[in-house]
C-alpha cells in the first residue's frame, strides 16, 4: 500500500501514463473508420517500424516520458539515433505492436473504471443509470459509497504496473545495441583524450609562465638590483605574452571556432625557451644537434613540450641551479635530454605529479618514451622519440 501511495504522488507514474495514451489516438480514430477490423492499426504501423527515423523518434519519446531521471546518466537508457542495422528497425517494430496492445488495454482501464466510478456514484445518490451501465451488479446505496473508490484505486495499479512494463521492454527494444555502445564509447573516449590533450596543453604553457613569474619576481626582490629587476620584468612580460598566446590558442579549440588557431611552437623555438631559463637566473648548458627545423611537426611540438615542462620542473623544484639541455636527431629518433643537480633538500618526486605523466603521454603519443629519475647525484629528463613512423 505504501508503494502505491508513493507512486502516486511520482511524476513519471503520470508521464507513463500519458505514454501509453498516445497511441490511443490512432486507435479511437480507427474506431471509427473501421470497426469491424480492429487488428489493422497493428498492420499499418508494419512500414513505420522499418523506416530508420522511427526509432530516434521512439527512442526521445521514452526517454523524456518513461525514464526522465535517466537522461543524465551517462550512455542513457534508450537509443536516440536513427537504426542503422536491420536488426534495429525490427526492434523498434516489435516495440511499436507491443505498444499498440498496451495501448488498447490502457483505454479499456482508462474509459471503463472511470465510468464505473461515476455509475456507482450516481447509486449511491439514489439515481438511475441507463440500461447501458457497465456494472456487473445492482448494490445497494450504502455499498455503492463504499465501492465507489475502488476503481480508482484499481485504475492506479493499471497505471503503476503497464507504466513499469512499458519501461522494461522499451529498455531492451529501444536500449542502445551493441554496435551503438561501441559508437558511443569510440566517441567517449575521442573526448576523454582531447580534453586530456588540452589539460597538458594548459599545465605545460601556463605552468612554465608562472614558475618563471614566480622565480623571477622572487630574484628581483632579493637582488634588489634596478637593472636586474628590469630584466626580470622584461623576462615576466615575454613569457606572459607566450603563455597568453598559447591560452588563445587553447580557448579557440574549446569554443570550436572556425578560426583557425595559431600555430603550436615547435623545437626550433628552443632558444626562447632556453633564454627563459637563463633569465630566470638558471645557467643553461645547451647543445641543439642536427636540423631542428625539418623535424616532422608533431615530433617538434610535443618536443618542445617536454623541455618546456622539464625546464619548469627544474625552476619550480631545484630553483636557478646549472643545467645542461641536449636535443639532437640520432639515426631514426630524436633524443632530448635535460640534466640538473640536486639541492640540498629537493623536492622532486620520481614519478610523481602531473608534468611527468604528462611528458610520458606526449612521447607515448609518438611512440616514444620518457625516463625520469636520480642520475650521477642529479636529476636527468631524457626523451626519445622515434622519427620513421611519424614520417
Amino acid at each position: 500500500m505504501y508503494r502505491l501511495f508513493r507512486a502516486a504522488l511520482r511524476p513519471v507514474t503520470y508521464s507513463r501514463w500519458v505514454h501509453l495514451c498516445v497511441p490511443m489516438l490512432m486507435l479511437a480514430v480507427w474506431m471509427f473508420i473501421g470497426p469491424e477490423a480492429p487488428w489493422m492499426p497493428l498492420l499499418l504501423v508494419i512500414p513505420l517500424g522499418l523506416l530508420p527515423w522511427m526509432r530516434l523518434a521512439e527512442g526521445l519519446q521514452a526517454q523524456f516520458l518513461l525514464a526522465p531521471h535517466d537522461q543524465d546518466t551517462e550512455g542513457g537508457s534508450f537509443s536516440t539515433v536513427a537504426s542503422k542495422r536491420w536488426g534495429d528497425r525490427w526492434r523498434t517494430l516489435l516495440w511499436l505492436e507491443i505498444r499498440l496492445v498496451l495501448a488498447l488495454a490502457t483505454m479499456f482501464a482508462s474509459v471503463w473504471l472511470p465510468v464505473l466510478t461515476v455509475e456507482l456514484v450516481i447509486t449511491a445518490l439514489g439515481g438511475t443509470v441507463t440500461k447501458d451501465n457497465v456494472m456487473p451488479f445492482a448494490p445497494s446505496p450504502w455499498a455503492a459509497w463504499l465501492l465507489a473508490p475502488v476503481p480508482l484505486v484499481v485504475l492506479l495499479v493499471v497505471v503503476v504496473l503497464l507504466g513499469e512494463l512499458v519501461t522494461v521492454i522499451a529498455r531492451r527494444l529501444l536500449g542502445p545495441s551493441a554496435a551503438e555502445r561501441l559508437t558511443a564509447l569510440e566517441t567517449r573516449t575521442e573526448q576523454l583524450l582531447e580534453r586530456t590533450r588540452i589539460a597538458r596543453e594548459l599545465h605545460d604553457s601556463i605552468g612554465h609562465a608562472l614558475t618563471v613569474a614566480v622565480v623571477q619576481a622572487g630574484a628581483a626582490r632579493a637582488a634588489g638590483d634596478p637593472e636586474f629587476t628590469d630584466r626580470a620584468l622584461n623576462a615576466i612580460e615575454e613569457t606572459g605574452r607566450a603563455a597568453l598566446e598559447d591560452l588563445e590558442r587553447v580557448l579557440l579549440v574549446l569554443r570550436e571556432s572556425g578560426q583557425r588557431p595559431s600555430q603550436r611552437p615547435t623545437l626550433a623555438e628552443a632558444d626562447r625557451l632556453l633564454e627563459s631559463a637563463r633569465a630566470s637566473g638558471a645557467s643553461v648548458d645547451a647543445e641543439l644537434i642536427g636540423p631542428l627545423e625539418q623535424l616532422p611537426g608533431p615530433v617538434a611540438q610535443e618536443g618542445y613540450r617536454i623541455l618546456q615542462e622539464a625546464l619548469t620542473n627544474v625552476l619550480r623544484h631545484c630553483g636557478p641551479v646549472p643545467v645542461r639541455v641536449r636535443i639532437g636527431m640520432v639515426a631514426d629518433r630524436l633524443d632530448l635530454e635535460v640534466t640538473n643537480p640536486l639541492p640540498d633538500r629537493p623536492t622532486v618526486m620520481a614519478g610523481s605529479g602531473s608534468g611527468l605523466r604528462g611528458m610520458r603521454e606526449r612521447a607515448a603519443l609518438l611512440g616514444g618514451d620518457v625516463e625520469t629519475g636520480l642520475h650521477k647525484g642529479g636529476w636527468r629528463v631524457r626523451a626519445r622519440l622515434p622519427l620513421k613512423r611519424i614520417r
